[in-house]
């Protein structure tokens, strides 16, 4: 149960690294937030930004990548 337990923390935390440089360096990506699906509502104090269209993207991807590695198993 522990090197399990161990093991999923590992996972979690090199996750959690990649998602900080990706996040470092979402700047330097031109296409990624400014898709013709994502929306920009603003108002008088506030906006509120909806990536859908990235969101959709990102998934596409990650769900293809997953796969591959997956079916090597």
């Amino acid at each position: 149960m522990l090197p399990h337990l161990a093991k999923l923390l590992i996972v979690f935390g090199l996750l959690l690294v990649i998602v900080g440089v990706l996040l470092l360096f979402m700047d330097r990506i031109p296409f990624l937030g400014r898709l013709p699906g994502d929306f920009v509502f603003r108002g008088k104090h506030t906006v509120v930004y909806v990536p859908l269209a990235s969101m959709i993207l990102l998934s596409l991807l990650l769900t293809l990548l997953l796969n591959l590695f997956s079916r090597g198993k």
